[in-house]
This record gives structure tokens, C-alpha cells and sequence, in this order.
């Protein structure tokens, strides 16, 4: 579960350190980076320890440790760090720490966090280290699908095979309503209709929390996939894409090759949109786009750092 690195710039001078590192990451030097963030995250700075947890994750500068990642999202997860808390809550997952990622999952799913809802998604459909809810667990499968995570709609569609369709309507209610809750747009999604769900499946009444073990159906074999997996099938098609001249820099690298792994990485993020590499000087500049107006990339850029709406 690639994630990446936090650009927060603190605006007080004695941090400039955390700064300075996020600088030199750009440009792929990240033993330096590494050297800059260090002090701070010892003497508490949240940004700073957040970086370093991302360093540890991707195996920047350092060999990958998931267990020292997982410590460093801890220390910034604790202060209040947004972003910490979603990695805390996935890195605790790949760690096999699943009630406990519950906790942190919940904060970023709250916020509209797709991977976190995702993840936590599966975990209740599951009973994957919380109690099996189905209409909860399929609530936010559906809420990160309707933001174009394709895993999230390959998820959806294994879990309409169980999910009678009265308990995806009430999932789907429930979801409409964590977006109200959050503030955020309406979900749109498409329940099958009872003619294109197998009988045998409609018939079978919904789990409930208070049934047992045995009294269940078998639920699918639903798991959270890497990052970079492919989806064992087609998306929906997204909305059409207007290009209004805008774009996002997801970053700047003085390695070309940086630059192609971090486009990579962040290509199925943007639903219809075109990962470029524009050069810079020295720098390899990694883009996104198009979308139509500036209110649009900046909506695109929510939860991901750096991201800066830049025009064509």
C-alpha cells in the first residue's frame, strides 16, 4: 500500500529543517532528506515524523521496516496528523494488527479517505478483526468506489453475488449518510436489480450481528490488494474530462527515473486523467491532468502531498 510522502511546509522558521528535506526528497535525495527530518522527528515535530515513517515504508534512503514505519506514523498519528493516522491505520493492517487499525482506519474513513475506507470495508465484510457487518462493511466499499477506486468497485461487485438487494439499499442509505455526516457530495451509486441477482442469493436472508458463526452463509473471499494490483475486473467507465487548462504537479526530480516511479504509482489516483513529465531545467516534472477548473484540481488534490493546481 504505496502512499506518499507528506508536503506540509510548517511556517515556523525553527522548522525549516522539515522543509529542507522535503526539498531534497523532491529532487530523490533522500539520505539527505533523511538527515533534515531526523531532528525534528526526535524533538516531536508531527510532519517530520510522518516523513520519516514514509521513508521506512517505501525504502527511501533506508531499508524498508515496516515496523519502524509503523512506529514513526504512530508518534504523528497521536498529535493529530491526518495523514499519519490513515498510514498508522494501514501500516497496522499489513502488520497483521487488525483491531487495532480499525481504530485509525475509522478517523480516515470518517474524513473520506478511500483506501481507508476501502480497507475497513473488507475488514467488516469480513469479520476481519472486528465483528462481520455486512451493510457497514459494503457502506464504504461503495463510498471509495464512487470516488473511482477500481479495487473498491471489484470488491463491490464480489459483494453483490452475497448482499441481498433490501440490505444494499439500506448500505447504500448508510453510506449517503457518512457523506452527509462528512460533508462531502452524494453518493451515486447502481444497486442490481433484483432480476440480475442470482434467486439463490436473493433468498438468502441478510446476516445479522446478533446471528452466530454457523448461522452465516459463507461470505467471499474479499481481501484488501496492493496498491499496484491490477483489478480482476473492468471499472465503470468514468465521467468525461474537460480540460480547462489545469493540472497537478505531484512533484519535481532531479532523477527522471523518480519521476517515471512516482507517475506510476499515482496513475490510477486520477480516474481519466493523464499522468506527463515535463522537463524543468534539471528537473523532471511529474504531472496530472487535465481537469476543467481550478476548484476541480484542487478538489483532486485533496489527501495527496505534495499536489499543487498548476496552469498549462
Amino acid at each position: 500500500m504505496t502512499t506518499l510522502l507528506a508536503a506540509a511546509l510548517p511556517a515556523a522558521p525553527a522548522l525549516a529543517d522539515v522543509k529542507a528535506g522535503v526539498d531534497a526528497w523532491q529532487r530523490g535525495d533522500y539520505k539527505k532528506a533523511l538527515a533534515e527530518w531526523r531532528g525534528p522527528a526526535a524533538a516531536g515535530d508531527p510532519d517530520a515524523q510522518f516523513n520519516m515513517g514514509q521513508a521506512y515504508k517505501l525504502g527511501r534512503g533506508v531499508p524498508v521496516d515496516l515496523a519502524m514505519a509503523e512506529e514513526w506514523y504512530r508518534k504523528a498519528a497521536l498529535q493529530g496528523h491526518p495523514q499519519a493516522e490513515e498510514s498508522y491505520g494501514l501500516t497496522l493492517f499489513e502488520n497483521n494488527k487488525r483491531a487495532q487499525a480499525a481504530e485509525w482506519l475509522n478517523k480516515a474513513a470518517g474524513r473520506g479517505e478511500q483506501r481507508a475506507q476501502y480497507v475497513l470495508g473488507t475488514m467488516y465484510f469480513n469479520g476481519d478483526g472486528v465483528e462481520r457487518d455486512w451493510i457497514r462493511g459494503y457502506a464504504l466499499t461503495v463510498r471509495a468506489a464512487a470516488q473511482g477506486m477500481r479495487q473498491a468497485s471489484t470488491a463491490q461487485a464480489q459483494m453483490d453475488r452475497h448482499i441481498p438487494l433490501a440490505d444494499r439499499q439500506k448500505a447504500l442509505e448508510l453510506a449517503r449518510q457518512y457523506e452527509r455526516d462528512a460533508g462531502r457530495p452524494q453518493v451515486a451509486a447502481v444497486v442490481q436489480s433484483p432480476a440480475s441477482t442470482p434467486a439463490s442469493r436473493v433468498e438468502t436472508p441478510a446476516p445479522r450481528p446478533s446471528q452466530t458463526a454457523q448461522t452465516r452463509p459463507a461470505p467471499p473471499i474479499v481481501k484488501p490488494a496492493p496498491r499496484q494490483s491490477a483489478p480482476a475486473a473492468q471499472p465503470p467507465k468514468p465521467a468525461p474530462v474537460r480540460d480547462g487548462g489545469w493540472k497537478l504537479q505531484l512533484g519535481a526530480f532531479g532523477d527522471p527515473g523518480n519521476a517515471r516511479r512516482l507517475g506510476a504509482q499515482m496513475g490510477g489516483r486520477f480516474p481519466g486523467r493523464q499522468v506527463s513529465y515535463v522537463k524543468a531545467g534539471k528537473l523532471t516534472r511529474v504531472l496530472v491532468g487535465p481537469f476543467a477548473s481550478s476548484g476541480e484540481a484542487s478538489g483532486a488534490c485533496r489527501g495527496v502531498s505534495p499536489c499543487v493546481p498548476v496552469r498549462n
